[in-house]
């Protein structure tokens, strides 16, 4: 396992970030090189007082069509972007739209209506990328025509598709592009944000809790029949990783990333190892000279999302963004 400890200076950290990636990517499975064309596609397109949303769809893979939620508001400038990862919700896209589940979860509408441009795609396992005769988040077809790619690594190459397709649209300042995610979605928001320097800030909220400290560690390989990480199991097994999310932040580096946590009603069995993961990881926004640009935020409110929570994650994309 990288020591973070041991990063004092930018100078001794690509060496540990390649040493990093790859003992990530072991876990995740190899990502694709080769990206197939965008060629993206509007289905429908609906106008409302300030912004426009259109349902849209591209490949993520040679074979694969995605169906995604594209907002882009009423303001002739660029503008800054953003990528929402949905949560676990068998709707997908569509509660980061705001058209069902969750309100409290619409963050591609909400920060559409703030000016921002958003794209809310659906991740393999939900939406309209449920199997047809399958269950939301059963991962068992998906490996039976994958064993080289985890579902969470395929969760990551598609999000990183969905940044070439803000990158490509009009209006967007490129050089603004950032994520959000709750739940599954902060899981995914993190490793995007990891693992593409495209990504200039993120917010994750109630997205993990550290792998040597949880008590059931078994949820990150077989969870209700969601299976994010197979390969992590011989580590649980063991008790010894060979990473942990302080590492992932830390891939995130320098880029802002601030993470939001509950310390009480939470879904995870010890959500105050969060605080450890950024302490640990923020030695390397140190040692890049970016101390200021890792932060968190916590709560008592579970795993929720409170008005509270929008306020801060609201005022960290303006400062950032």
């Amino acid at each position: 396992m990288v020591d973070l400890a041991k990063i004092r200076s930018p100078l001794s950290w690509p060496g540990s970030r390649t040493e990093l990636e790859e003992t990530v990517q072991s876990v995740l499975g190899p990502l694709p090189k080769d990206r197939p064309d965008l060629q993206v596609k509007t289905v429908d397109e609906y106008d409302y007082p300030g912004y426009t949303r259109r349902r849209v769809n591209y490949f993520v893979d040679p074979w694969t069509r995605v169906g995604a939620w594209l907002f882009t508001p009423d303001i002739k400038e660029e503008m800054p972007a953003l990528i929402c990862c949905h949560d676990r919700a068998p709707m997908g896209k569509d509660e980061s739209a705001g058209i069902s589940g969750d309100i409290r979860l619409a963050f591609a509408q909400r920060y559409a209506e703030m000016g921002y441009v958003t794209l809310a795609p659906d991740c393999i396992l939900a939406g309209e990328r449920v199997p047809t005769r399958g269950e939301p988040f059963d991962s068992k077809p998906y490996y039976k025509n994958s064993t080289k790619l985890s579902v969470a690594g395929k969760m990551l190459s598609d999000h990183i598709q969905g940044v070439s397709i803000l990158m490509e649209a009009k209006r967007v300042d490129s050089a603004r592009i950032g994520v959000i995610g709750h739940g599954l979605g902060a899981f995914n928001a993190l490793l995007l944000a990891a693992f593409d320097n495209r990504i200039q800030t993120c917010v994750a909220i109630n997205g993990f809790t550290r792998f040597e400290t949880d008590k059931e560690p078994q949820r990150w390989v077989d969870d209700e029949g969601l299976s994010l990480m197979p390969k992590l199991k011989p580590m649980i097994e063991a008790g010894k990783y060979n990473f942990d999310w302080e590492h992932i932040l830390a891939l995130a580096a320098p880029s802002p990333t601030l993470v939001i946590s509950s310390l009480s009603n939470s879904i995870y069995s010890n959500p105050k190892s969060c605080q450890k993961a950024v302490s640990l990881a923020g030695r390397v926004y140190k040692a890049l000279g970016a101390a200021n640009a890792l932060d968190q935020f916590t709560h008592h409110d579970g795993h929720r999302v409170t008005p509270e929570t929008m306020e801060i994650t609201d005022d960290w994309f303006e400062r950032w963004l």
